[in-house]
């Protein structure tokens, strides 16, 4: 006799309780495999395909895509084979591929009692899902008749409540139409003679966009940081026109390609061995400064979705080549929205490179709970004074934004002058790249 096994949504790591789905990769009807993919979710951090722990059909799923779900609440559910000998019906035991649970996988199984027939399944104990199908016209507290989600997020970008809203599909069908006639009239400029003018507002919404998601993490972390850590910059400009040369010659002699921004990590690196001080972490519960002996190097890296810092694990152990292989890789993922949550998460130093925007100089926002952030300019040719005489040379301009807590000004000026020494004469690393 098949059982139905509900498959909640699972904790994802990193403190996350909450994610949006975004699309779903199975229908009422289909039939999974173990481990297979089934439904693609936006968490504050990254883009994750979630995958069942079950094989089956598919009995029901739960919530509309652009809903944003807790962890813990009910995904789908799914019909699978009798159970073995003990009355534990088999799965895989995994919730997320890649991802580790502090739960045993029995606890994530639950057995429920009877499948219905025709494709459905009872709505699970905590609270009333969100049905996948509503084929019903809606009623005062129940399901709106949306089929669509692109109706659905038609209705939600413009503040339109679709319980206000009569279908003309079929029993009641909310269609795009229907939304759409809604807002053309929910735009439509009122009579002259209604309303005095001066009740007339130029503005009536303006466009509100959500801080949901990679957007709203980062206002949460920008916000926190602004709060907690008294930061200061100082910057200075530096003469990068060796360090232009060495990578040409670098990369003219054959083999992978050295990025500049792998030259400037490693940089960063070698900087941060001679002034530790800036790769740590303010712990204010202890009120302690706890100084780290590994480098975690994040990048800022600008994508569709918005702003992400990617993490380089043990940075002060690869070389150039390597940096450049990562940060490669890094980049692809970010791009394509797949980077895993501790991929976005531990970095304990950031390398901003703000240049590529094509502006000289910033003041960023430290990437919490790190210590400071290097940033770097454009580099562009300048008149600069060299070997006693002026020239043309290619200039770039280095910024340190610090967390005054764990340092002071000599600290930070000594980091950032023995960044700009390398970057001026590339040849005092030529040891360790």
């Amino acid at each position: 006799m098949a059982q139905v096994l509900e498959f909640r949504l699972p904790d994802l790591g990193e403190g996350l309780t909450e994610a949006e789905i975004v699309r779903w990769l199975v229908q009422v009807g289909d039939v999974v495999a173990i481990d297979q993919p089934v439904v693609e979710v936006e968490t504050a951090k990254a883009m994750v395909e979630v995958p069942c722990p079950y094989g089956g059909v598919v009995t029901a799923r739960f919530g509309e895509e652009g809903t944003e779900l807790p962890v813990g609440a009910p995904l789908l559910t799914v019909a699978v084979g009798p159970a073995p000998s003990g009355g534990e019906t088999a799965g895989s035991g995994n919730v997320l591929v890649g991802y580790g649970t502090s739960e045993p996988p029995a606890r994530r199984r639950r057995v429920r009692s009877t499948a219905a027939a025709n494709g459905t399944a009872k709505e699970p104990a905590p609270a009333p899902p969100v049905p996948a199908r509503a084929p019903a016209p809606a009623l005062a507290e129940g399901p709106v008749p949306v089929i669509s989600p692109l109706v659905r997020r038609l209705a939600r970008d413009n503040g339109l409540d679709l319980r206000q809203l009569s279908g003309s599909g079929p029993d009641g069908l909310i269609l795009r139409a229907d939304v759409e006639g809604a807002l053309r009239a929910d735009a439509a400029p009122a009579p002259v003679a209604a309303e005095p003018a001066a009740r007339v507002s130029p503005v009536r919404n303006g466009i509100r966009t959500p801080l949901k998601g990679v957007r709203g993490a980062v206002a949460d972390k920008l916000s926190r940081s602004r709060r907690e850590i008294p930061d200061a910059t100082c910057w200075v400009d530096a003469d990068a026109t060796e360090l232009m040369r060495a990578r040409a010659a670098m990369n003219a002699a054959g083999g992978p390609k050295i990025s500049l921004l792998a030259l400037l990590a490693r940089i960063s690196t070698a900087a941060l061995a001679r002034f530790p001080e800036l790769n740590s972490y303010v712990d204010t519960d202890a009120r302690e400064v706890v100084q780290l002996d590994h480098v975690h190097l994040g990048f800022a890296a600008q994508t569709e979705r918005g702003l992400v810092v990617p993490v380089v694990r043990d940075a002060h152990a690869r070389d150039a080549e390597s940096l450049t292989a990562e940060f490669a890789r890094l980049t692809e993922a970010a791009r394509a929205g797949k980077l895993t949550p501790g991929e976005l998460t531990g970095g304990t130093f950031t390398l901003n490179n703000y240049g590529v925007f094509g502006v000289d100089g910033s003041t960023p926002i430290i990437n919490h709970p790190e210590a400071a952030m290097l940033g770097v300019g454009r580099i562009v040719p300048k008149p600069w004074v060299h070997e006693g005489e002026l020239a043309v040379r290619q200039v770039v301009q280095l910024s340190l934004t610090f967390d005054h807590r764990v340092c002071d000004g000599g600290t930070a000026g000594g980091f950032l002058r023995y960044v700009a020494d390398c970057v001026e004469q590339p040849a005092v690393l030529l040891r360790t790249l």
